[in-house]
């Protein structure tokens, strides 16, 4: 990417994320990227398609923040799954005072036909996958059901930050996850056996 895309791309992503991919035009990315129209739609030929590299260049960035941290985090599986809680809290901080970028892009963003549609719900499919894996090395049985609930938690915690309801949604929910975790994890050991022989 040339140095004018990467300024062009980094204003669109601070215009986008503050006011609304919607409420932004090109005259105003250009603008602020101090390049001309002519050159943005050199480098991207429209603004869908800024709007698609500002979303993939974030779930990029994301990925990679993610992926050190949990290679941080050691093997444990139960450490892994509150990592990602830990880890999309600290990005939050840092990056993501208004919410998650993915779902505020789609209350904007809900036609599946918009090129954007596909990094949107690529970066949530792929967050599911990841809780999936990390749900199979957790526990044997019910695995896909742990994964969604952990899904669930994860995105419902990040859509209660971006609307600042109540404190730290995020570190609630790696709570509730680690509770969740603790009894599902449980209930796969081995009953203890009473002294008349059966389980408990």
């Amino acid at each position: 990417m040339t140095p004018a895309a990467r300024r062009v791309l980094k204003a669109a992503e601070r215009l986008f994320y503050e006011r609304g991919i919607h409420a932004v035009g090109v005259d105003l990315i250009a603008a602020e990227a101090g390049v001309t129209k002519k050159t943005l739609y050199d480098r991207f030929g429209s603004k869908d398609q800024v709007v698609v590299e500002y979303l993939a260049d974030r779930d990029e960035r994301w990925r990679d923040f993610l992926a050190a941290r949990l290679e941080a985090a050691g093997t444990t599986p139960r450490d892994r799954i509150l990592c990602v809680f830990e880890s999309s809290r600290a990005w939050a901080q840092e990056h993501s005072s208004k919410g998650c970028s993915m779902v505020n892009a789609h209350a904007e963003i809900s036609v599946p036909s918009h090129p954007a549609h596909s990094v949107i719900a690529g970066q949530k499919q792929w967050m599911l996958g990841l809780f999936a894996d990390l749900a199979s090395n957790a526990v044997t049985t019910d695995s896909g059901q742990l994964a969604r609930t952990l899904m669930l938690l994860h995105e419902g915690a990040l859509v209660a930050h971006g609307l600042a309801i109540f404190p730290d949604p995020i570190g609630h929910a790696r709570d509730q996850a680690r509770i969740l975790l603790d009894a599902a994890m449980r209930d796969e050991m081995p009953g203890e056996r009473r002294t008349d022989g059966s389980s408990v």
